[in-house]
C-alpha cells in the first residue's frame, strides 16, 4: 500500500450533545465580579448547555430537571439559594446495603469534593446548596460536572458490585436508519484501514507505529458523540492505557493491538447496539477556551519543533493527527475550534505526507497563537467583508 495520510471524515452530528459558547462563560465572570451573583450564575447555566433555559421565565424561581445518562439531574434557583440533586440509583432488596453505603461513605470523602451522596426515600443522590452570592462560575461549573461524571461513573459499579438498580432508564433516542448507515459505514472504514495499515506498519518493521494508527482509531470512534455504553467504557479505558507514560510503550503497543483485533472481530449488531443518541445535562470534557487550547498547543510545541528541524514528515503527520484528535477527545470545543481540526484531517486525508505536513503545520500554529479559523469561519468573514463593502 501507499504510505500516504489515514483517511478521516467527522462524524454525523448528535442532537443531544451540549455544545459549547465562551461568550456565557466571559458574560458570567463579568457579572460576577459586578456582584450580580444571580446572572452570573444563569450565564454559567448557559455556558454548560444553552438549551437548559430555553422558554423558562428567569425573572422567579427556576426549575430545571435533564438527564444525564441514567441519573436525572435537577436544579432550583431561587431569589436567595441554588440547589443541585441528582437521584442515579435505587435501592433494592436484593442490594448488598452494608457494602454499598460503605462505598458511599468513601466516595464521600474522596473524590468528592463539593457534592455528597445522601439516602433519600430508598434512592442516592448526589446533592449540593450553596447561597446565590457563593455561585462563582468556576464553583457552580465544577459542581454540576462533578455530579454529572460521578453520577455516570458510579450507577454501573452499584449496579454490578452491590445489586443497586437503575434509578431510570437512559433518556435516548435511536438513531434514524440513514444515521445508521452512515455510523456504520464510517466505523467499518476505520476498522477496515486500520488493519490495512497496521499489516503495512508489520511488513516495514515500524513497530512503533502501530501505537500510533490504534490510537488514531480508537479515537475516531470514541469521538463520535453518540457511541456510549461498554462500547464507550472499554474506548476509554484504551485511550487511558495508550498515553500512560507509566506503562511500558512497548506494552502499550502489544495492549493496543490486542484491543483493536477484537474491536474489528467484532459483527455490527455488537457494535452498533451501543450507538445512539442520549440525552446528556453537560458535556463530560474538560472545559475549553481559546487560551486553554493555546496551552495546550504549547505543551506539544518541543515535539513538533523537533520533527520539523528533523525534516521527519511521517512523525509530525501522525503527531499532529492524533494530538488534534487527542484535543476533541479531552475538550468540550466550540464549534469553530472543533471545524478547525475537522477541516484540516479532512483535507489531509490520503494525501503524500510532505504535502500534509504543512496543513497539519499551519492549523497547529492557529492554535498556538490563539487565531483559529476553521473554513466555515472563513467563509462567513470573506462574506461579511463583501457584503460591506458591495451590500
Amino acid at each position: 500500500m501507499k504510505n500516504v495520510v489515514p483517511h478521516f471524515q467527522r462524524p454525523i452530528k448528535s442532537k443531544d450533545e451540549p455544545r459549547i459558547d465562551v461568550s456565557y462563560w466571559d458574560k458570567a465572570m463579568d457579572a460576577y465580579d459586578a456582584k450580580n451573583y444571580r446572572n452570573a450564575l444563569l450565564e454559567t447555566i448557559n455556558y454548560i448547555n444553552s438549551n437548559l433555559l430555553q422558554g423558562k421565565d428567569t425573572e422567579g424561581d427556576i426549575d430545571i430537571v435533564q438527564g444525564q445518562g441514567s441519573a436525572e439531574i435537577q436544579i432550583t434557583i431561587t431569589k436567595d439559594n441554588f440547589l443541585v440533586k441528582a437521584p442515579f440509583v435505587k435501592i433494592t432488596d436484593d442490594s448488598n446495603k452494608v457494602a454499598l453505603f460503605r462505598r458511599v461513605a468513601e466516595i464521600n470523602f474522596n473524590p468528592l469534593t463539593l457534592a455528597q451522596i445522601h439516602l433519600i426515600d430508598g434512592a442516592l443522590w448526589f446533592e449540593y446548596e450553596m447561597p446565590i452570592t457563593l455561585c462563582q462560575p468556576y464553583k457552580v461549573y465544577d459542581v454540576l460536572r462533578e455530579i454529572s461524571v460521578y453520577a455516570d461513573n458510579y450507577d454501573d459499579e452499584f449496579i454490578d458490585k452491590y445489586k443497586a438498580d437503575f434509578y431510570q432508564e437512559p433518556r435516548v433516542t435511536p438513531l434514524t436508519e440513514t444515521e445508521k448507515e452512515k455510523v456504520w459505514q464510517q466505523i467499518s472504514n476505520i476498522l477496515e484501514e486500520y488493519k490495512q495499515y497496521s499489516n503495512f506498519f508489520k511488513e516495514k518493521r515500524w513497530d512503533d507505529f502501530q501505537w500510533d494508527i490504534a490510537v488514531l482509531s480508537i479515537l475516531k470512534i470514541v469521538n463520535m458523540p453518540y457511541v456510549h455504553g461498554t462500547l464507550r467504557t472499554k474506548l476509554e479505558e484504551y485511550v487511558g492505557n495508550l498515553f500512560n507514560g507509566q506503562i511500558d510503550f512497548k506494552y502499550r503497543i502489544d495492549k493496543g493491538v490486542s484491543f483493536m483485533q477484537k474491536l474489528c472481530a467484532k459483527s455490527k449488531e455488537e457494535l452498533m447496539q451501543d450507538i445512539y443518541h442520549a440525552e446528556a445535562f453537560i458535556s463530560l470534557k474538560w472545559r475549553s477556551s481559546t487560551q486553554i487550547l493555546q496551552n495546550d498547543a504549547k505543551n506539544m510545541e518541543n515535539n513538533v519543533n523537533k520533527y520539523v528541524k528533523d525534516g521527519n514528515n511521517m512523525m509530525l503527520c501522525y503527531y499532529l493527527q492524533y494530538s488534534f484528535l487527542h484535543i476533541i477527545y479531552n475538550f468540550n470545543l466550540e464549534e469553530h475550534h472543533k471545524n478547525a481540526i475537522y477541516d484540516v484531517l479532512e483535507k489531509v486525508s490520503e494525501k503524500e505526507l510532505h504535502q500534509a505536513a504543512p496543513m497539519l503545520l499551519k492549523t497547529y500554529h492557529g492554535f498556538l497563537d490563539g487565531n483559529i479559523k476553521s473554513a466555515n469561519t472563513a467563509k462567513s468573514s470573506k462574506k461579511g467583508l463583501f457584503s460591506k463593502l458591495f451590500g
